[in-house]
């Protein structure tokens, strides 16, 4: 199992090196494809690599992770969307957390998916209100867009409480 876990993680690190998206050797034009490309065409587990490697090197892959995220006690592995997110953010702000840059794709292995997808719905919305290059007073003020944030902490909640109840997540202090 672990040969071919190994076996396709290197397949898949052959073929991005030899993509015409891994050299560095661009134009602004091509540049804006590519990102475009990364962005939106390839799998998260593709995005990863590709960051963890620079490729290409002519892109900002910098990143502060999930910061200003709430808190993820139960540790979802919502850390790679975030990354994808980050490179995203200067390009497109409407399509950040979509498709496959999705924490929603994050959740699909994960042990409790309505506690998941719930604190997916959290951070989408903490984001929102919280985060963004457009983070104003006035937009952390926002009655809906808080109400909507508070309402989704209450879901996230209960769905805790409920996944506690039934034994899928610990009880934590």
């Amino acid at each position: 199992m672990m040969h071919s876990v190994f076996t396709v993680l290197t397949a898949i690190a052959a073929t991005i090196a030899a993509s015409p998206i891994s050299h560095s050797n661009t134009t602004s034009g091509s540049l804006i494809s590519i990102t475009d490309s990364i962005m939106f065409n390839i799998p998260l587990p593709e995005f990863t690599i590709r960051r963890d490697n620079e490729l290409p090197n002519k892109v900002d892959w910098t990143s502060d992770g999930c910061t200003s995220s709430p808190n993820n006690p139960f540790n979802f592995p919502f850390l790679p969307a975030c990354h994808r997110h980050d490179f995203g953010q200067d390009i497109v702000a409407d399509a950040l957390f979509s498709g496959n840059n999705s924490l929603y794709y994050q959740c699909e292995d994960a042990f409790a998916q309505g506690v998941c997808r719930a604190l997916a719905n959290v951070y989408y919305a903490a984001v929102r209100v919280f985060g963004g290059h457009d983070q104003t007073p006035e937009k952390r003020m926002n009655n809906g867009l808080l109400w909507e944030y508070h309402a989704l902490v209450g879901i996230y909640e209960e769905e805790v409480r409920k996944a506690q109840a039934a034994g899928d997540l610990p009880l934590l202090q």
